[in-house]
């Protein structure tokens, strides 16, 4: 069928139904003002307004409702395009049509859907963590600590120390200096664990925060120091992702918006799923870059007031890491696929609290 020219009126073949039965009937439609149906050989006049059409789906005949519950179906797409697109019906419908009827057009939309589902990820859920951890109640905190210890010695992961009660006692003494100084109000406290009490398996040297304060120092990580003030800088460090609330983001990021909705709510039954979490955070290298920065320059802080330096601190990281890759310290270089790591490697952290002391 020809197209009009516009303005003028479209003829349009197809078939009607008049609503109450599932008859097809040959019938022309006539859209002007007044719209037209000849059925039968008989023309019955249709008001142009009361005429509401269908948004148009590839490879699916049209539909034009009539009133009375009636319809019309048509495939003369060309005519009731160019009526659509004078009379300005479907405007912002036709063009999510045109999309889809082209292919470049709807890969293109994948992409962006694509890029978009990224960005969130990338970007989106961390940041939602974080606010979902700034506003997690503190009696939320508390549950979580003790369910986590639980499940961490449940599972072996850490057990009693093996300290002596005298060298236990000077710790905790020494801890109460990073205790005073760290603020934010929580509750924290030090406890001493044995890192692999079931041989091999275990966090090894370690030491690691709970959202409300508990600090876990292993055998292992006091063993490995040279100096309490080594030990002291970790925990400094550690009371920096307390106050900044690093793990509760880190876990909440891993386990999903949909837990992060329920604890944020406080629903005390979801504690123990983040305790199962937790020992997966912490074995598979724990927080961001810029958590562990931040938490490093909290400890730069501590170090810098009471020593005046912060390479206690440094020594300690990069025996750590050595111990880690099982090298000298200082013979490793950083490999070029260190750039894709979220957490950063300890050159880059050892480098950056110089640099602090260089100021």
């Amino acid at each position: 069928m020809n197209v009009p020219e516009v303005g003028g009126p479209v003829s349009l073949r197809g078939v009607y139904f008049d609503g109450h039965s599932s008859r097809d009937r040959a019938a022309t439609l006539t859209l002007g003002d007044p719209a037209w149906l000849t059925l039968d050989g008989e023309s019955h006049s249709i008001q142009a307004g009361a005429l509401r059409v269908d948004p148009p789906v590839p490879g699916v005949r049209r539909v034009i409702h009539l009133p009375g519950g009636a319809r019309f179906e048509t495939t003369d797409f060309a005519p009731l395009l160019a009526w659509e697109r004078t009379s300005g019906r479907n405007r912002a419908l036709r063009g999510v049509a045109w999309l889809e009827a082209h292919w470049g057009s709807a890969l293109a939309a994948v992409a962006l859907a694509f890029a978009l589902l990224g960005g969130f990820i990338v970007w989106g859920i961390p940041a939602l963590a974080t606010q979902a951890a700034r506003v997690t109640p503190r009696g939320v905190l508390a549950s979580f600590d003790a369910q986590t210890l639980r499940f961490l010695e449940e599972q072996a992961f850490i057990g009693p120390s093996g300290l002596p009660r005298a060298r236990q006692a000077q710790l905790q003494r020494e801890f109460r200096q990073v205790q005073g100084w760290a603020g934010g109000g929580y509750p924290y406290r030090l406890l001493l664990r044995d890192g692999k009490p079931g041989g091999e398996e275990g966090v090894g040297a370690n030491a690691f925060a709970l959202p409300n304060g508990t600090i876990v120092m292993t055998d292992q990580l006091v063993a490995l120091a040279r100096s309490d003030r080594e030990l002291l800088g970790v925990l400094a460090h550690e009371t920096g992702h307390v106050t900044r609330r690093h793990g509760l983001a880190t876990v909440y990021q891993g386990l999903g918006l949909g837990l992060v909705t329920t604890l944020v709510t406080g629903d005390l039954v979801s504690a123990s799923t983040f305790a199962a979490a937790v020992p997966a955070a912490i074995l598979r290298g724990g927080y961001s870059r810029a958590a562990e920065a931040e938490a490093d320059r909290v400890s730069a802080d501590f170090m810098r007031s009471r020593y005046g330096t912060t390479r206690p601190l440094q020594d300690i990281l990069t025996r750590l890491e050595a111990g880690a890759r099982g090298e000298a310290a200082g013979d490793a270089e950083p490999a070029w696929l260190d750039i894709f790591r979220s957490h950063p490697v300890t050159a880059e952290r050892v480098a950056a609290l110089k640099a602090l002391d260089a100021r």
